[in-house]
């Protein structure tokens, strides 16, 4: 993904009701995912392109708010699964769809399609976007499900304990390269990261070998 960014300054970046103003840029139009409050000052703007060649804006704001730490009365233990994203203590499961295993017969498909190409054609150009899709897509849908996921711990406990991984280094030492990039965990714990802190609640990481699954969320014992 393409992407560039530019810094605020003397009002050069303005959103006006369904247009946003860019440096360099005239009025372009665009798609506001969510309003930003009256209180939020606008420091930058990234603007990327996507393969499929989809322009996106990330705005970055400024603000003031006194996060209210939440008492903790629901505690849960995270043990992270390579099949169905974590196990909770309460012996829950994600039941994570693997999104890019569905997907991988059609991308081999249409990467046999676009290796036949001569590079740089029309038609490979085009193939080559079908292919950036078929990658979209799977991206997308991980995203809206890791986002769900997060939300709804988030909602439901006050303290979520998760295992500090490599998950580099767990691609490399055990070849899990396409399970570790369809599993989505740093996205997942990213998301349910900044859902807790918004909540005043905490994200605790703790040592991989710590038996989490294994104790009582309420009381400790095993």
């Amino acid at each position: 993904r393409k992407s560039y960014t530019t810094n605020r300054v003397n009002g050069n970046i303005m959103l006006f009701h369904g247009y946003i103003k860019l440096p360099k840029l005239k009025m372009v139009k665009l798609k506001q995912h969510r309003e930003i409050r009256q209180k939020h000052i606008i420091k930058s703007c990234t603007i990327s392109m996507t393969p499929t060649g989809k322009y996106y804006v990330s705005i970055l704001t400024e603000y003031e708010e006194k996060i209210t730490p939440k008492e903790v009365e629901r505690v849960v233990g995270l043990d992270f699964a390579m099949a169905e994203l974590y196990v909770s203590s309460e012996d829950e499961k994600a039941n994570y769809p693997r999104f890019y295993r569905q997907m991988l017969e059609k991308l081999a498909k249409a990467q046999r399609v676009l290796a036949r190409r001569v590079k740089g054609s029309q038609r490979w150009n085009k193939q080559r976007i079908r292919v950036a899709k078929l990658h979209e897509k799977v991206a997308n849908q991980r995203k809206n499900f890791l986002h769900h996921k997060s939300k709804e711990l988030a909602t439901s406990f006050d303290v979520v304990a998760i295992e500090d991984l490599h998950m580099k280094g767990m691609s490399r030492a055990f070849r899990f390269g396409k399970s570790v990039a369809d599993n989505g965990w740093r996205m997942f714990t990213t998301f349910l990261a900044y859902k807790l802190q918004e909540q005043g609640k905490q994200l605790v990481k703790i040592d991989k070998w710590f038996p989490s699954t294994k104790m009582c969320s309420n009381c400790g014992n095993k």
